[in-house]
């Protein structure tokens, strides 16, 4: 039996690659290795997003040819389509597969599973531009997760002047109404109560098919009236692409998440200009309290990108005083990346990094505060939650998540594994986390 392993950086949309071409493989039965045992291919599913995420792919490809002398090294994802010159330095590295190909690895496996291992890797990447298609991998449904992801978008259009991936990632494509109905029911009768739908530019969903469905909301309404699986999460979605009537659906609906991730990336008008947004802070702050109103007990997720050029003092305290007056449930916080492809890269007024980390410390902190806000608000309220597979790594307690994205720890048998419990929110503990009893 041929062992392989899967190492995946990056988004959500990585994630579930890996998790295809990991099927795919185990189907063919070869079989996964452990996290210490050697393996005959390793594929490094790589990112690219930052320079920090390009410096961890390097690292991860070394380390998989330390670890495996003897493997096939096989590197795929964003970094080994707009990095591959990078790679191809890497001593050891067998394929670098562009990103339109991705879904090919399983095939080139099993009917090359032996490596000749030539002095230069083979380098299969072609134009992620002149990708038309939404292609996957042709694999059954199986995920390791308990809410698996079901990527039905790929690429972007939006060209945000600090973003590399519409290079790593191409245009936008997105899978049929069709197959993505069919997807969640395979999910739903393997078993699985909940769905992260995914894509690198969900709200763009859609929007390449000249016939059917095009567009997101009209997905969401023929997965509603499916009710073929108890919930559908939604990934990311750009504030101007959030609609009314989304948010209307996700109100009245009784299988969509009251959860939404929005980036609003800065609250300074002429910083959201310059980096090619196009919405305004006015936009972003009508949007979170028309949530709040319509589905009061929404999770409320915000992106923000501190310290692109040109951030004054003045500027990060506008995006500061927004998030902070707004009832928004949590952050996620990132420098900015000078990426050499992007214009922002040649921007002028880099700011400095001493004060863009001072920056992210600050805001960092202010996310904590309005997270332990919105926990505290569920105290002694009734909620259900999914339970995981894997139970809390501190604690050892089961683990659940409720449909607006509260994390509850709960103490319970296994048996509940995987089910859908009632629970009343009991205490929030000092690190944000929360504890629930069973109803």
């Amino acid at each position: 039996m041929k062992n392989y392993k899967i190492v995946t950086l990056g988004c959500k949309v990585n994630h579930f690659e890996s998790e295809a071409i990991d099927q795919y493989l185990k189907n063919a039965e070869w079989h996964d290795a452990e996290p210490e045992g050697k393996a005959d291919v390793v594929i490094i599913n790589t990112c690219t997003v930052t320079q920090k995420a390009s410096m961890q792919s390097r690292q991860t490809i070394r380390q998989a040819i330390r670890s495996n002398p003897n493997a096939r090294i096989m590197v795929t994802g964003c970094y080994a389509q707009t990095g591959t010159k990078e790679i191809k330095k890497i001593k050891g590295v067998h394929d670098i597969i562009g990103s339109a190909l991705k879904h090919r690895i399983p095939q080139s496996i099993l009917s090359s599973p032996e490596s000749k291992r030539p002095d230069s890797p083979v380098i299969i990447v072609p134009d992620i531009n002149r990708e038309q298609l939404f292609k996957q991998t042709p694999v059954g449904i199986s995920s390791k997760r308990t809410r698996p992801f079901l990527k039905i978008q790929d690429g972007c259009n939006a060209f945000c002047s600090y973003c590399v991936v519409p290079y790593a990632r191409g245009r936008s494509r997105s899978m049929t109404a069709e197959d993505v109905l069919e997807k969640i029911k395979l999910l739903s009768d393997s078993g699985y109560k909940e769905t992260v739908l995914t894509g690198v530019h969900l709200g763009c969903y859609g929007k390449d098919f000249s016939s059917g469905i095009k567009s997101l909301y009209s997905l969401l309404k023929r997965i509603e009236e499916s009710g073929t699986i108890n919930r559908v999460r939604l990934s990311s979605i750009e504030p101007h692409e959030l609609t009314t009537e989304i948010i209307d659906l996700v109100a009245s609906s009784s299988i969509l998440c009251h959860h939404f991730h929005i980036p609003l990336q800065s609250g300074d008008d002429q910083i959201l200009e310059m980096m090619n947004r196009p919405y305004k802070a006015e936009r972003f702050r009508e949007l979170v309290l028309q949530i709040r109103k319509s589905i009061p007990k929404a999770a409320i997720g915000v992106d923000v990108l501190i310290g692109f050029p040109g951030e004054s003092e003045e500027a990060f305290d506008s995006t500061y005083e927004l998030i902070k007056e707004l009832p928004v449930t949590y952050l996620h916080v990132f420098p900015f990346s000078p990426r050499k492809e992007t214009p922002a890269f040649r921007y002028p007024n880099q700011v400095n990094n001493a004060v863009v980390k001072k920056r992210c410390k600050k805001m960092r902190e202010l996310g904590k505060l309005k997270k332990k806000k919105f926990l505290q608000q569920s105290v002694g309220k009734t909620t259900e939650i999914l339970i995981e597979e894997k139970p809390d790594k501190k604690s050892g307690l089961l683990k659940g998540i409720s449909d607006n994205y509260i994390i509850v720890l709960l103490d319970g048998s296994r048996y509940l594994k995987n089910t859908i419990v009632k629970v009343r929110i009991d205490k929030v503990f000092d690190d944000n986390s929360v504890m629930g009893i069973l109803h």
